[in-house]
């Protein structure tokens, strides 16, 4: 293997599918365990929605398939989405089951600790029934994570990567593992690696390539995904930046050097945002790795999920005004 630019072909301009599930995401004011916190800040959150509003921001199209309840958790996210310009024809309504939505500590180090609300959630009933209705038209990429599949079914995950490649079109996919959403450990392993073999990018990190095939490198956790069927493999490795690898090329590129994180929640769905983003653009994979390890540091710099994902303008500030690590 050598090292090179990768060119990654089969991504065209076009719209970008994401379904996944939106929540109104309450985060502690104070430090502390969560079931001693007085006060609390309200947003919204859902890794598909993070990764849709960072592409917006930076001039893609994307469009955001879910269901919501009808209660005021659904009338906030509808309302957020609207103000980030985001098209809310696909978001239906479901009566009969509630939104879902999460808790979130604060933390001064490390990661913060969350808690979800959304088993038998609106979204998780979406279906495959509701993948297959769906209209390809315009839409070149889709994008799935990893959290659908044991919210809603496994068949429609799988549908939904069909049906892409049916339609044409390019399909990344992230493992963003959620291990308190699937029945076992070896159910989640066995379902993530068979979509991440049926998929044309894949956008692990260094835990993910651990839990899934029990690797410890940037390196390795490539090879195993493509030994595994994916044709491309992108690993997160934190603020040290990104690998990549085609089996053939590979591609390594610094993370930047930010002065203190304030929050690692969203870093991985900025990262994803900026990749696609650029490879959208046309620009080659090390350009699309070092914009999407800079939305991945901008993200670590704020408390909400998706709040300081930048414009091309706040973009071009960030890159130009912060160092890279030395690796």
């Amino acid at each position: 293997m050598t090292d090179g630019a990768i060119t990654v072909n089969g991504i065209s301009k076009g719209k970008v599918l994401l379904v996944g599930e939106p929540m109104c995401l309450f985060t502690a004011e104070q430090e502390g365990p969560m079931s001693e916190v007085p006060t609390w800040g309200a947003s919204v959150a859902g890794a598909e929605l993070n990764v849709a509003i960072g592409l917006q921001r930076l001039g893609q199209h994307p469009v955001y398939m879910t269901k919501l309840g009808d209660d005021p958790m659904a009338e906030r996210i509808l309302q957020f989405m609207q103000r980030n310009g985001l098209d809310t024809s696909l978001a239906a309504t479901d009566p009969t089951h509630l939104t879902g939505f999460m808790l979130k500590s604060k933390v001064s180090q490390g990661d913060p600790k969350t808690a979800y609300w959304r088993r038998n959630s609106a979204a998780s009933t979406i279906s495959s029934d509701d993948v297959r209705a769906l209209d390809w038209s315009g839409v070149s990429l889709m994008h799935l994570t990893g959290i659908l599949p044991p919210l809603s079914t496994l068949e429609a995950s799988s549908v939904l990567v069909d049906e892409a490649h049916a339609h044409g079109a390019y399909v990344s996919f992230d493992p963003n593992l959620r291990p308190a959403l699937w029945p076992s450990a070896d159910v989640m392993r066995d379902t993530l690696r068979m979509l991440a073999s049926k998929s044309d990018m894949i956008l692990p990190g260094i835990g993910e390539g651990k839990e899934l095939f029990g690797v410890e490198t940037v390196e390795d956790t490539a090879k195993a995904f493509l030994d595994n069927g994916a044709k491309l493999v992108v690993v997160k490795d934190g603020p040290r930046g990104a690998y990549a690898s085609n089996g053939e090329t590979s591609v390594r590129v610094p993370g930047f050097v930010v002065d203190h994180v304030v929050d690692t929640v969203g870093a991985g769905d900025g990262f994803a945002a900026g990749t696609l983003s650029a490879l959208l653009e046309g620009k080659d994979l090390a350009t699309a790795m070092e914009r999407g390890c800079a939305l991945g540091a901008i993200q670590t710099q704020h408390v909400s999920d998706n709040e300081g994902l930048p414009t091309p303008n706040e973009l071009v500030e960030f890159m130009a005004s912060h160092k890279r690590v030395e690796l």
